[in-house]
């Protein structure tokens, strides 16, 4: 079979599990999961899982912890959501995106398992798997086919009742709590983090990044009611120093078992550097329950190797075209702060389109102190805000002159790029939703934006 019939297969394989229920719409329900892995043998139980939830940051944490685990010599799986740009960038085997033939061969056999859990809800009157509990169902059967040493699994959304939580963590890891879809999770952060603390499991290990108080009784609460050990920032572990670097930065990390010293981290960001302090503490957790130090040179090489596909990625050059997956104003903070720290440039416009559940005032509060002007349209999705509406919202903010709408995001991404051109430290920002972020890094690899003007 040739490799383009093997990417038909696995487009056929992303169309079928797009015809199901949307992430979007989330079923408040285990028990559909459970019963699908229950048909394939559990085989989320073939090997330990580290499982990582918060608002922001779990994307991150999680390569940055499968990194370190890859450097150990360890064959890793890694499922991570939502992808940029190929469905395959979910699930991660050994630190590349899941093979074509080995998707499309995975969900053929676990296809009529999950007919049979379909024909089972239906006849309950219940609603079929979703495409988010499939997906999960088809990640922890590709693990185990692979197979892998250990799996580092990525909350869909919040915890208790997210599909991924059929897989038992040996370690819980918990990214900065804060406001984030609040129509399914709650209203604050307190009832937020109650849903996240779901992830941990009876006797787990928990790692914790620095948290709101009202956040940090929750998990330490639930950590109790399981009799978990909690190893939380910055009591535990944390961010030493951090120094901005040529294609990143310096980091120290006081982690666990052992202080890692001006480790090259080639991301972004301080929000970065405290991304990999609770990856270490993850990682030392897992080794050693916190007691062993990790090799220096294996941290090296597990922060060298590591990447966070747009967050802060730069994908166009001459002019600076920058993608960041920020979707919420906690996002946007930090996203603000990382380019007054870590860039220099005297203008940046934003293309930015966000989805309809999203507090895109909030965005664009956190990011206007910095924005010479925002490029308004919307993301490719069924969920996206439409460009006009967030246009009156965005002129309330910043004005008239600063608000520019785009009904097409390319044509938003293309005049955007040409106004980056007329001065040369001029750059733009897309963000708002990953969506965008994606159909962003898609048309630049297509354009070759990342190739230097002749």
């Amino acid at each position: 079979m040739t490799d383009e019939d093997e990417r038909d297969r696995a487009e056929a394989v992303y169309q079928e599990l797009l015809a199901r229920v949307g992430e979007g719409a989330p079923e408040r329900r285990l028990d559909a999961t459970r019963r699908a892995v229950e048909l394939l043998g559990d085989p989320q139980r073939a090997y330990p899982i580290i499982h990582i939830t918060g608002t922001n940051g779990k994307t991150s944490t999680s390569r940055i912890a499968e990194s370190i685990l890859r450097a150990y010599g360890l064959r890793t799986g890694l499922l991570t959501s939502p992808h940029l740009v190929r469905f395959n960038e979910r699930i991660v085997i050994d630190g590349e995106p899941i093979s074509d033939e080995a998707l499309a061969r995975n969900w053929e056999d676990i296809r009529p398992y999950l007919e049979i859990v379909d024909s089972e809800l239906a006849t309950a009157g219940k609603a079929p798997l979703t495409f988010f509990e499939a997906l999960t169902a088809l990640a922890f059967a590709a693990f185990a086919d692979a197979p892998v040493d250990v799996a580092v699994i990525e909350v869909g959304m919040g915890g208790e009742w997210d599909s991924t939580n059929v897989g038992d963590g040996q370690v819980a890891v918990f990214t900065p709590i804060s406001l984030d879809h609040t129509k399914a999770l709650g209203d604050t952060v307190e009832e937020i983090a109650r849903t996240k603390s779901g992830i941990i499991k009876p006797s787990a290990d928990v790692v914790s990044a620095s948290q709101a108080p009202e956040a940090m009784r929750v998990l330490e609460q639930a950590a109790e009611l399981t009799e978990s050990t909690l190893a939380a920032q910055p009591r535990d572990f944390d961010v030493v120093s951090t120094q901005v670097a040529v294609g990143g930065q310096l980091v120290t990390v006081r982690g666990r078992a052992g202080t890692y010293p001006d480790v090259f981290l080639p991301l972004y960001g301080d929000h970065q550097a405290q991304n990999a302090a609770v990856a270490i503490a993850a990682v030392e957790t897992f080794l050693g329950r916190g007691s062993q130090e990790l090799k220096p040179e294996l941290v090296e090489e597990g922060f060298a190797t590591a990447t966070s596909p747009g967050r802060l990625q730069l994908i166009g050059i001459e002019p600076t075209i920058l993608v960041d997956a920020a979707h919420n104003p906690s996002g946007a903070e930090t996203l603000a702060e990382a380019l007054r720290r870590y860039f220099d440039f005297d203008e940046l416009t934003f293309v930015i389109g966000v989805l309809g559940d999203k507090d895109a005032r909030g965005i664009i509060r956190a990011l206007a102190p910095v924005a010479s002007q925002f490029y308004v349209t919307e993301p490719g999705s069924e969920r996206a805000r439409e460009a006009e509406d967030l246009g009156e919202l965005v002129r309330d903010e910043v004005g008239d002159e600063a608000t520019i709408v785009f009904s097409d995001a390319i044509d938003a991404l293309e005049t955007a790029r040409e106004w980056a051109a007329e001065e040369p430290r001029r750059a733009v920002v897309v963000t708002g939703s990953i969506v965008l972020v994606g159909a962003a890094m898609a048309y630049a690899e297509e354009q070759g934006w990342k190739q230097a003007a002749s």
